[in-house]
């Protein structure tokens, strides 16, 4: 049986929301909800990776785990490694699932499938890394660069897609469906020691998104389809939404 660390990287110099992680949201720092939403999955040992002893201090009074973590990581991925790589020198964990620390509306059953499409080896055909999806049906978001999409195969039988590119532009071209991506990854430990150990490669440079960087180095991402993509809080706007819909 596999075992699983989920780890929820957060920094409060969030460029657009800055101190992003303690704003409240139904009277709870972020980061403690998306703590919370993360154990309801009840996947693995959950702890959050952050620059902050105001962060740490708020998850622990909450009951959860938190590591402090350096203040100059350029990814949250990079963090993440680094809280796998204190909590767990030994190796026990065989994935590590990296949930981002700004979706407090997180539906656990999105960890579940996620972490689900690991049950297969690459060895026998399976992916190195696993990640969520959602079809968009708003027009006004398939034109957002700010949305990512997923260029997807579907894999036959299933609700699986095997990741051929991620982009900020409207793509694939021509008739269907557009899928928007969000930043819920799980890895297989070795896949995320040779992720970090990479070079940003040219396409994630140009795109501004590090999972290219597994393409491009020939991993596998395979994406499970999912009904909704959970609100990622980036702006006062979303901001006001997550806490619209938490108070609905």
């Amino acid at each position: 049986m596999q075992r699983t660390l989920i780890v929820i990287p957060a920094r409060m110099q969030a460029t657009r929301l800055p101190g992003k992680p303690l704003l409240d949201i139904g009277g709870e720092p972020m980061i403690v909800r998306v703590w919370r939403c993360a154990a309801s999955a009840d996947a693995g040992r959950v702890v959050v990776a952050t620059d902050s002893q105001d962060i740490v201090a708020a998850v622990r009074k909450a009951g959860g785990e938190a590591v402090m973590t350096r203040a100059d990581h350029p990814s949250g991925t990079d963090r993440v490694f680094e809280a796998v790589s204190r909590l767990d020198p030994d190796r026990g964990f065989d994935v590590i699932i990296n949930v981002q620390g700004d979706m407090p509306q997180l539906d656990p059953q999105l960890i579940t499938a996620c972490l689900a499409l690991l049950e297969v080896p690459p060895e026998a055909g399976g992916p190195h890394i696993g990640t969520i999806a959602a079809e968009i049906t708003d027009p006004a978001v398939r034109r957002d660069p700010n949305v990512v999409k997923a260029v997807a195969s579907p894999i036959a039988g299933t609700r699986k897609l095997r990741a051929l590119y991620f982009t900020r532009a409207e793509a694939p071209y021509g008739n269907g469906p557009l899928l928007q991506h969000e930043g819920l990854y799980a890895y297989r430990r070795a896949a995320l020691e040779r992720f970090v150990s990479l070079p940003p490669s040219t396409l994630e440079r140009r795109e501004s998104l590090e999972q290219l960087r597994a393409l491009e180095d020939g991993m596998r991402i395979d994406i499970a389809l999912v009904d909704r993509i959970p609100l990622g809080v980036n702006t006062p706007a979303d901001l006001e939404l997550a806490r619209r819909a938490l108070a609905g």
